[in-house]
């Protein structure tokens, strides 16, 4: 083997996709730099691209898979080059035997997915195509929705200790309030609670949304009054910085203790957040509140033909059909 010792300025090498091409007289050597390339480099440019067009929910879906990955990977890294159809398929094995949903798993599988297309396109690696015969689809999920009985069941629990006393309170406030997810509940700010009327923007779809306030919710305000001049719940309480991890923390400790609470009231069905906005919706359409009220009040704005209905729902009609679902629990 020939060995050449050389110095070179800039303008005597070229980087071609992954290639540093160096030219010397009649020769020309190439150095390959895709093999350095890791799936976790690729994971953590998405991520922090992602997070640097604010795009923070989206990064978080990374986040997740790319520390599954590592825990398959037993804390190590593997080189793109080296992802084939085993190693995937291996990992769909991994998260078969830990018990999650296929659901659960696709989700896994399409953000892997895409990393590593990512990584095709940049170049790091030719595409085998290791993806070819593992499930990245969509099962039709159980119903979440709960029926009034059911949910009156919940309302009048009594709680044992302050941790289910909130838990059921935050779900009966979303139930209140429309089937407002947890994460916006969490950012209502004081502010936003004026002249009787709650107005806040859907973090998902930064649709603007008014409710009229009650005495519902106004007792569940005064029973769980936030720490802080600034948001309106006690689910975010420090103003760190890392006010999304205390949301995320504080949704963890409240759908443990609704599964407490379903567990005390003999409830086969799975109880979480989610279940308050499936339910309101499902209980809307038993009392034959119209369906375009009904995506109106939950703030829906993917469905181009409710759109258009959306437009000609006055806010008074939303309002009266959340009071008939509110006096429907309470009677």
């Amino acid at each position: 083997m020939r060995k050449i010792t050389f110095s070179l300025s800039l303008d005597r090498f070229l980087r071609t996709g992954n290639d540093i091409v160096i030219k010397i007289d009649d020769e020309t050597l190439a150095c390959n730099t895709r093999s350095d390339k890791t799936m976790a480099n690729v994971m953590a440019d998405i991520i922090h691209n992602l997070e640097s067009q604010g795009n923070i929910r989206t990064a978080e879906t990374y986040r997740c898979c790319a520390n599954s990955f590592k825990r398959f990977l037993n804390g190590k890294d593997i080189l793109v080059t080296d992802i084939d159809h085993n190693v995937v398929k291996s990992y769909e094995n991994f998260l078969r035997q830990r018990g999650l949903t296929l659901n659960t798993i696709a989700f896994y599988m399409k953000k892997l997915k895409a990393s590593y297309r990512r990584a095709v396109e940049q170049q790091f690696t030719d595409d085998h195509r290791p993806f070819r015969n593992v499930y990245t689809g969509k099962v039709k999920t159980r119903k979440r929705a709960f029926d009034l009985s059911l949910l009156r069941k919940i309302k009048d629990f009594k709680p044992t200790n302050h941790g289910e006393q909130f838990a059921r309170d935050m779900f009966l406030f979303s139930l209140y309030t429309r089937g407002m997810s947890f994460v916006d509940m969490a950012y209502l700010k004081t502010s936003d609670l004026s002249n009787g009327v709650l107005t806040y923007q859907r973090r998902k779809t930064g649709q603007s949304i008014s409710i009229r306030w009650n005495e519902q919710m106004q007792q569940i305000v005064d029973r769980h009054p936030a720490n802080n001049d600034t948001y309106l719940l006690p689910i975010i309480e420090k103003l760190n910085g890392k006010e999304r991890n205390q949301y995320r923390y504080k949704l963890q400790l409240v759908n443990a203790k609704l599964k407490a609470i379903a567990q005390s009231l003999d409830i086969k069905d799975k109880l979480t957040m989610y279940v308050a906005r499936h339910s309101w919706a499902t209980l809307a359409r038993t009392l034959g509140i119209p369906i375009a009220v009904i995506s109106g009040g939950m703030g829906h704005d993917s469905e181009r033909t409710t759109q258009i209905y959306l437009k000609m729902i006055d806010a008074d009609v939303i309002d009266k059909a959340n009071e008939q679902i509110i006096s429907a629990l309470h009677a």
